[in-house]
């Protein structure tokens, strides 16, 4: 599916030359762009799903077990 994409001419310019360095169309870096972008926001959707508990490395099982047995 094409879309339209606004950029400004630094940016065109930045992504020409990025495309013959890589010999790859400029197309390809857009594209891989928003995978990219996609692929970060899905990840931070994730992380912040789980919240604090996120970076917790115990097993949510037996943390609940062990908050029972301190009853």
């Amino acid at each position: 599916m094409q879309t339209v994409v606004e950029l400004n001419d630094a940016e065109i310019e930045a992504l020409d030359r990025l495309a013959q360095k890589e010999n790859v169309p400029r197309s390809a870096l857009i594209e891989q762009a928003v995978r990219v972008f996609l692929q970060k926001r899905k990840k931070q959707k994730q992380a912040d799903a789980f919240g604090l508990w996120g970076d917790r490395v115990v097993d949510g099982l037996a943390f609940q077990e062990k908050v029972r047995n301190e009853w």
